[in-house]
């Protein structure tokens, strides 16, 4: 059964605005697709560094310590699963 959003703040958030994606940004844009997916092998084990929106989710999150759970949020990428990782 599909979980109801009720009562609930539903936040969509894109990962360059959580993430800082800059660079891999700058090489997909300067470099095109296939420089993309390397830079993404070499880099799939590094923490990704915070973006300018990750302190206001990390903030709604933490409203989610009361009982029940008040935020949802979905995170949107236009990466596909191949460049995606």
């Amino acid at each position: 059964m599909p979980e109801s959003f009720d009562e609930k703040l539903v936040v969509a958030i894109s990962s360059r605005a959580l993430f800082d994606l800059e660079e891999s940004n700058r090489v997909f844009d300067q470099q095109g697709v296939a420089a993309y997916h390397a830079y993404q092998r070499e880099h799939e084990d590094e923490i990704l560094r915070p973006g300018i929106a990750f302190g206001l989710v990390h903030k709604l999150l933490a409203l989610n310590r009361r009982d029940p759970p008040r935020v949802e949020v979905i995170l949107l990428s236009r990466n596909t699963a191949d460049t995606g990782l």
